[in-house]
């Protein structure tokens, strides 16, 4: 293809722009619409089949059921999950509102389970209470979530812009303003004009290399490779928890998860080689992680997850669950194995380091609103700071970022976008065609993603993190020769370069926080404890004026609801939110 020219391009204009047509973007759109915004939804593939429900979900994670379990129960869980270092007013709109998503949900279409009493049926995985809700069906999430917003009342309000890949957001006196982009199929050049900006385009699951050595055999979506991450960064907004990575246990050779939120609450387990359990809770922490790393490396590995107990109804019901949601090809694995649930453990592993807040703590910084740093610009999903968010969390955000982005974007006005960032966009997205005989994308991304596992793979140290620093740095060059020739690989082109900023803020994070905290997912080897004294706080990055990276803290707020048995290092006190605490009854 052929080099556009910067004025040949399509012009777009929307209230409220949505970037991601997954999870939170799927919800952000149908609020925003609600409210009376023109919205824009953006998809670098296709919304019906994108994001991390593209083939659907085995379980809500978070209920927090009336009956079942409380908001503050729920909080206190996340709160100690998270080593104290959250704010809990965002993890308390989840626990408030999640109920009220899943009876939305419903409404939809979407099923949860229920017991021979109509009630629903949730399970305990995590310390305390009850939150783990199995989906019968689904791996119906999306074309459930596809349906409600092709409806006729919402077509009226909300354009579906697919194979749209946006690689800026654009920003005019420090107010998000818009995006550009390209389209994915065609190679057209793209910018959007809009009242808000939501970001909702996912984790970074392209970071580290998976064991197998597959680009795209990741945990987490590949298609996630970190987009919101840099375009929040490069935006100027602040991320935080970066050096909380994302790890995981998993099916050895297979990037499925290892069913801690399916198996365990019907009964499953992990064991070691001895046969014996080594976890004291198998709710997905750091903490856990570290355990599951020790028993790995030691003379008791390797490690399985044991179903063979169980009677073959159960096991039967957790297959139609597994192989049919989520990774449907999890039943084609264990037969081509020659593995059974029922006459033998299944060996498991441990996945690549990844970037997510739902499964961790490392995302763009938003307050209870989803409102970034950057006025304008909100966020939402696994991209968006709220701790072990998880699905419903993902809901209840774009939620809430499709509500206050629609009305931040009342009153917004619609300036000539900035002419310079445009010209400095269409060259990131472009300059592989001027490099035709460069090397290809493969080869520059399973380079960079080696380096990625050499340097930053816990335990970290001072001298590898270093070492990784200079080696992203390096890396620009190789990323700027890279040659393409089609819209697609312009695409995974592009995908690079948010792998390499995600690295460079992976990698700067973990050495400004001198200490060990979150378990596995900040273990510094060279900094064994944890420092409460020093690091009880939120380290936040941004992008400098000068366009250097740069790092501030910020104190954790205020408790709204007391953590039993957890005292704050900092001395803060707890207080009173009666607009929050409490609230729930009356939803």
């Amino acid at each position: 293809m052929q080099i556009p020219p910067l004025t040949d391009r399509r012009e777009l204009v929307c209230d409220v722009l949505i970037v991601g047509g997954g999870t939170a973007g799927t919800m952000a759109a149908l609020t925003a619409a609600r409210h009376g915004a023109n919205v824009l939804l953006l998809e670098k593939a296709h919304v019906r089949h994108s994001g991390a429900l593209a083939m659907g979900m085995d379980g809500v994670n978070n209920a927090v059921v009336p009956g079942k379990a409380s908001p503050e129960d729920y909080v206190a869980d996340i709160t100690v999950a998270n080593d104290g270092i959250v704010n809990q007013r965002t993890v308390y709109e989840t626990a408030t509102r999640g109920f009220e998503m899943v009876q939305r949900l419903e409404g939809y279409g979407v099923k949860f389970e229920k017991d021979e009493h109509g009630d629903y049926a949730v399970r305990k995985v995590h310390r305390s209470g009850s939150y783990v809700l199995p989906m019968p069906e689904g791996r119906d999430v999306k074309k459930v979530l596809y349906r409600t917003l092709r409806a006729r009342d919402v077509r009226s309000k909300v354009t579906i812009s697919n194979r749209v890949m946006p690689v800026r957001v654009l920003t005019v006196d420090g107010r998000a303003v818009g995006a550009v982009g390209f389209d994915t199929r065609t190679g057209e050049f793209v910018t959007i004009s809009a009242g808000a900006v939501v970001l909702a385009a996912g984790a970074c699951g392209r970071l580290g290399l998976p064991a197998s050595g597959y680009l795209y055999g990741t945990y987490e979506n590949p298609t996630n490779a970190g987009d919101g991450y840099a375009m929040a960064y490069h935006a100027g907004a602040e991320l935080s928890g970066i050096e909380c990575f994302q790890i995981n246990p998993l099916i050895k050779d297979y990037n499925g998860p290892a069913c801690a939120y399916v198996a365990n609450p019907f009964g499953g387990y992990q064991v070691n080689s001895e046969g014996n359990r080594f976890v004291d809770c198998d709710y997905w922490s750091g903490q856990m992680m570290a355990e599951v790393k020790r028993e790995l490396d030691s003379a008791r590995g390797p490690i399985y997850l044991k179903l063979s107990h169980l009677p073959d109804a159960t096991i039967r019901e957790i297959e139609g669950i597994l192989h049919t949601t989520e990774r449907p090809t999890r039943g084609t694995f264990h037969e081509g194995r020659g593995t059974d649930y029922r006459t033998g453990d299944i060996e498991m592993h441990i996945s690549e380091i990844g970037l997510c807040s739902g499964h961790s703590a490392s995302g763009v910084w938003v307050d209870e609103h989803a409102a970034t740093t950057v006025p304008g610009l909100y966020a939402a999903g696994d991209m968006a700071l709220v701790p072990h968010n998880y699905m419903i969390g993902a809901f209840v955000y774009g939620d809430i970022a499709g509500e206050h982005a629609s009305v931040f974007a009342r009153g917004a006005t619609h300036p000539e976008l900035p002419a310079d960032q445009i010209e400095a966009a269409h060259e990131l997205i472009y300059r592989p065609l001027r490099n035709l005989d460069g090397p290809p994308q493969p080869q520059v991304e399973y380079k960079l993603r080696r380096f990625v596992n050499d340097y930053l793979q816990p335990p970290k140290a001072q001298s590898y993190l270093t070492l990784g620093v200079e080696a992203f740095d390096r890396m620009k060059a190789d990323i700027a020769a890279m040659g393409g020739q089609t819209p697609h690989e312009l695409m995974r082109c592009a995908e690079v370069t948010f792998i390499r900023d995600c690295a460079e803020m992976a990698a700067r994070a973990s050495l400004r926080r001198t200490e060990s905290r979150w378990g596995l997912y900040h273990q510094r080897a060279d900094w064994p404890a944890r420092d409460d004294a020093d690091w009880f706080c939120h380290l936040n990055l941004y992008r400098g004026a000068a366009g250097a990276m740069e790092f501030r803290t910020r104190p954790v707020a205020p408790y709204i609801v007391p953590v039993r048995g957890f005292v704050r290092p900092d001395g803060v006190a707890d207080v009173a939110a009666p607009e929050l605490v409490g609230a729930w009854g009356a939803r």
